[in-house]
């Protein structure tokens, strides 16, 4: 009796390949679903940043389209990461709405700001003048006048702001520097006008930030400051409500100059008004 051995039988094969590989041999295509849950992950915390709101909605956007391709890879059993790739599109999702919302407050509060703004520099500027104001005359009583627009003022004019602080600035008169004065250039001649600020409004005014410039002549040069012990020192200090301050201030100007232009800025938000004088 003849013996033999049966060959063994090859197993049954097996219908995938090695981890994250199927039959094809094509490795699991899990990149838009990683790459949607980062975005996602960035663009949520984006878009709670003012002023980045934008950047926030545009990495929501990319991470909901990544996220649906993403799903749609699982499903066609392309990639194993279904749940980053969901994950990656609801982040989107989110994104896009909380940068929506905050676009929203950051636009609102813009607004708010610029309108506080404009509502503070028209209550600093000063009033143009009606008909019958020039000059001192109509229903602000004598001295009382404010320029139009691109209009300078007289000698003893006031300008009046919208918050009813009042600067008025008489008439230059020459004035004799002291030994010690500085500003003062020899061969020029020295002038002197009075400035009186009055507080009209309900709250305090600050007079440390008043400034006072002139310019001399037909050609607008610059006319020196004078400091000395007699003039030049300037508005210091606290003005309250109903009360005035009186400052004399000196210029230098050429020995020819027929004319000085003086402007006063009363503060930082303030607009500046000139007045005219003659010498």
């Amino acid at each position: 009796m003849s013996h033999y051995t049966q060959a063994p039988q090859p197993g049954p094969q097996q219908p995938y390949g090695g981890p994250g590989q199927y039959a094809t041999g094509n490795p699991a295509r899990n990149g838009l679903g990683t790459a949607a849950l980062v975005l996602g992950i960035i663009g949520t915390i984006t878009g709670l940043i003012p002023f980045l709101f934008w950047l926030g909605c545009i990495l929501g956007l990319l991470a909901l389209v990544l996220g649906l391709l993403g799903r749609g890879r699982a499903k066609r059993h392309e990639a194993t990461n279904k749940g980053s790739a969901t994950a990656g599109a609801v982040l989107g999702l989110v994104a896009m709405i909380v940068g929506v919302g905050v676009g929203v407050v950051t636009v609102r509060a813009v607004d708010d700001a610029v309108d506080e703004i404009n509502k503070a520099t028209e209550n600093t500027a000063p009033k143009d003048a009606s008909p019958g104001n020039k000059g001192g005359a109509g229903a602000k009583g004598a001295g009382e006048a404010t320029a139009k627009k691109g209009e300078s003022l007289a000698a003893g004019d006031t300008s009046v702001y919208d918050d009813d602080v009042k600067v008025t600035v008489s008439a230059a008169t020459s004035f004799s520097p002291g030994e010690f004065a500085i500003g003062h250039t020899a061969g020029n001649k020295a002038y002197r006008v009075t400035i009186v600020i009055e507080n009209g409004g309900k709250k305090k005014f600050d007079a440390n930030l008043v400034g006072a410039d002139a310019r001399a002549g037909k050609d607008g040069v610059t006319a020196e400051q004078i400091f000395d012990d007699k003039a030049g020192s300037g508005f210091t200090g606290t003005i309250l409500p109903g009360k005035k301050a009186t400052v004399q201030y000196a210029f230098d100007a050429p020995a020819d100059a027929k004319s000085l232009t003086v402007e006063v800025t009363p503060g930082i938000s303030y607009n500046p008004s000139h007045w005219e004088l003659t010498l």
